[in-house]
């Protein structure tokens, strides 16, 4: 890494935040859309059970109609609604939930570690020309890892373990934290948050209504009528997490070579990220078992895989099959985009 070189390129940031800004809207409109869809598969099953002699088509038709009432549309329009008011106003809380965290402040930071963790964020945040700072957070966990998230500059937050706190000098701390706040700057955590959490909930409202229909076919007598409809919501249970899947290639890899190379702008060097990435994955790899339990048994790590720098999923044995699927890049092939490159030793 002695002699890379890194040629900082001309970027249209206005055209930048403007894509993000677009792209999380048609995330939130295709969440409410499938909300809402959802809602209407479940009024046509309420009509068929109380009419067992209309079809599908009749009973779609009476409720367009509204000669029966689709409280079950109206309901889920309204969940979807008000899950992204609190996905917006909670970020903060979701993203960390199922974690043991801190917030650190000036006022609340107990050692000199947690000190300088501050002050490193308060110099990207002044290098980044942001003009909040963000809320920081400490994780309590032994592997290495970071994430930033929000729906605004003004409500951003960045949050990493103690065990890259600890295990990276000042320097890497520092490149990793400007990485974060790259983010932050393009604007593409408001994207992040909205795949990695409206998804999810769309998951388990699915789940939900496919344990019902599956429930409620067992206990129909007949066991005819309700089939199509049953059929059509077994086909979502097991097609959404594909869709889900496509939510998240949407946020484009892109975003993370962006991150990575508005790092080494603020760093003015290419050297520190390399390192940071080079130890977090090497960290990884050297505590594989101990790593994949704890990851496993932190709730709601779904919520958070893609914010982090590094993607857990990228060690797991079976997960890294799907490397095609990954919304990170190979740590690799974000040093290549840096201009840097790996000496590899032979034994």
């Amino acid at each position: 890494m002695g002699g890379a070189k890194f040629t900082p390129g001309s970027v249209d940031w206005r055209a930048v935040l403007k894509e993000n800004s677009r792209k999380t809207l048609s995330v939130m409109v295709t969440f409410v859309l499938i909300y809402t869809a959802l809602g209407v598969m479940t009024d046509i099953t309420i009509a068929l059970g109380l009419y067992p002699q209309l079809t599908i088509k009749q009973a779609f038709q009476l409720l367009l109609q509204l000669q029966i009432f689709p409280y079950a549309t109206l309901s889920m329009f309204v969940v979807a609604l008000i899950a992204l008011l609190i996905t917006i106003k909670l970020h903060d809380k979701i993203m960390l939930m199922g974690t043991d965290y801190f917030e650190v402040t000036p006022e609340t930071a107990r050692d000199i570690d947690e000190k300088q963790l501050y002050n490193v964020v308060e110099e990207m945040k002044v290098s980044a020309g942001l003009r909040f700072m963000p809320r920081i957070y400490l994780i309590e966990a032994n592997y290495m890892n970071a994430l930033a998230s929000g729906f605004s500059e003004k409500s951003a937050m960045v949050a990493i373990t103690r065990g890259l706190m600890t295990k990276l000098n000042r320097a890497e701390l520092q490149a990793v934290m400007a990485h974060e706040l790259s983010h932050v700057r393009h604007q593409d955590i408001k994207l992040t948050l909205m795949v990695g959490v409206l998804s999810n909930l769309m998951l388990m409202v699915v789940d939900i209504l496919f344990y019902n229909a599956i429930f409620g076919q067992n206990q129909n007598s007949d066991g005819g009528r309700g089939n199509p409809l049953t059929m059509i919501i077994i086909l979502l249970r097991y097609g959404l997490p594909l869709v889900t899947v496509l939510l998240m290639l949407y946020l484009s890899r892109t975003r993370e070579y962006m991150a990575d190379m508005g790092a080494v702008e603020l760093m003015r060097d290419n050297e520190s990220l390399a390192k940071a990435l080079l130890k977090i994955q090497e960290d990884h790899e050297c505590h594989v078992d101990e790593y994949h339990e704890e990851y496993g048994r932190t709730r709601h790590e779904e919520f958070r895989n893609a914010a982090y720098i590094f993607e857990p999923s990228s060690f797991d044995p079976v997960k890294s099959i799907m490397t095609l699927l990954s919304t990170h890049p190979s740590v690799e092939d974000r040093l290549k985009a840096m201009g840097c490159h790996i000496e590899h030793s032979s034994d």
